[in-house]
């Protein structure tokens, strides 16, 4: 039988079969043998254990798509990073961090910017602008008023998408949503671990249909951007691209050398203050990280 890890914790892992539910298993030890962890995601092969509780083994995993380092994640068809227009106020160092790590990792970002309600038109367009020069697909809703969820409902379509961002932006709001059964699927799931069904603490997929499903990923406050050189993190800002070729020098850093054209295009308000200035802290970091 063949079904998808939607949550793995202590050892245990929570497959969905379609049509039949839930089934609790463990990992044969030949993963452990061979260093293979599975992993939320992961569509897998089951044996049956015992149907009346839904228990059973883990006998194989199946070929990935692909596999994320953080968040810990398989099968991965794009991601949507869920941050608040205000209150919180967005930290978009934050948001620049997670869509290098994505764009490092080849997964497709969506930027959605919740609580629209609170936020004036000029606040909006400022951060739509910020992001839209880099070639994001930016989106603005209010889970509270319902506004813009039919455009969510579209991107996740048929597709497999982590949802991602820092706590008390409205991701769980969005989440019930798209799928009003997520509740109860979570509850069934709690009553077994004995776990509080309202903290993600690890990643979780829901199905929204046979062949649509999300990731849940616990809320981050920081992230390292620490796996690449210095050199490389321009490539990451794609609206600095049209403007290199006006660079003096090959290999510019747009930070310190004459005649950038990066730099240029920035004076000329073609590329957003506020990401360069993003750039300039992140190259900082890079550069002074500590060599091993």
């Amino acid at each position: 039988m063949q079904g998808k890890i939607i949550k793995g914790i202590a050892g245990f892992y929570y497959i969905h079969v379609s049509q039949k539910g839930i089934y609790e298993c463990k990992a044969k030890g030949i993963f452990r043998n061979q260093k293979i962890k599975p992993l939320v995601g992961d569509n897998v092969e089951i044996e049956v254990l015992d149907e009346e509780k839904k228990l059973g083994n883990i006998i194989s995993i199946l070929p990935r798509q692909n596999e994320l380092i953080r968040p810990a994640v398989a099968n991965v068809d794009q991601a949507l990073v869920i941050f608040a227009a205000a209150d919180p106020n967005p930290n978009l160092n934050l948001l620049d961090r997670f869509l290098i790590m994505m764009s490092k990792q080849e997964v497709e970002t969506y930027v959605c910017f919740n609580k629209q309600d609170i936020v004036t038109a000029i606040e909006q367009k400022l951060l739509e602008e910020t992001y839209r020069l880099g070639g994001y697909h930016v989106i603005f809703t209010s889970a509270l008023q319902g506004e813009g969820l039919q455009q969510i409902k579209d991107i996740v379509k048929s597709k497999t998408t982590v949802l991602a961002g820092p706590s008390g932006v409205g991701k769980s709001s969005i989440i019930n949503s798209l799928i009003p059964t997520a509740q109860m699927e979570v509850g069934s799931i709690s009553e077994k671990i004995k776990r509080g069904k309202h903290t993600t603490r690890h990643s979780e997929l829901f199905a929204i249909d046979d062949d649509s499903f999300i990731f849940d990923t616990p809320g981050f406050s920081s992230l390292y951007i620490d796996n690449f050189e210095k050199e490389e993190l321009k490539s990451y800002f794609p609206e600095f691209l049209p403007y290199e070729e006006y660079c003096r020098f090959q290999g510019c850093a747009h930070i310190n050398e004459p005649q950038c054209g990066v730099k240029q295009a920035l004076e000329e308000g073609k590329i957003s203050k506020t990401r360069y200035e993003n750039y300039l802290l992140l190259y900082n970091e890079l550069k002074d990280k500590k060599k091993y």
